[in-house]
């Protein structure tokens, strides 16, 4: 089974940074196809916040351009996501997921909350 393990969220004052981290065992992290954050703020639908593949492409939402970096450490199966810059309109909780044989795997999310 696989396992999704996610760690960093917080409190933080507008304009701060977070980096979020989320750890895959009990597979090959070479066998992943993607990985990915999403986030869901209450009463709104989870939404895309960015993706990198094997070949480490990258794919950010709309709304975090320029202030959020995703990357992946193979060698410590991890995906990390630094956040700066960060505004009170992205608290919401995050969510890990990855692609694996064109299966969806979901860690169970790690809140954050911005203050203005």
């Amino acid at each position: 089974q696989v396992q999704l393990m996610e760690s960093g969220g917080g409190s933080v004052q507008a304009g701060g940074s977070l980096r979020l981290s989320c750890t895959v065992s009990r597979i090959s992290f070479i066998s992943i196809n993607s990985m990915g954050w999403y986030r869901q703020a209450p009463g709104k639908q989870r939404e895309l916040v960015a993706t990198v593949t094997t070949g480490e492409s990258t794919r950010y939402g709309e709304a975090v351009k320029g202030r959020f970096t995703i990357s992946r450490d193979n060698a410590k199966n991890t995906v990390y996501l630094q956040m700066n810059s960060l505004k009170p309109e992205d608290t919401a909780v995050y969510y890990c997921k990855v692609k694996r044989y064109n299966i969806d795997y979901w860690g169970k999310g790690t809140p954050v909350t911005v203050s203005s």
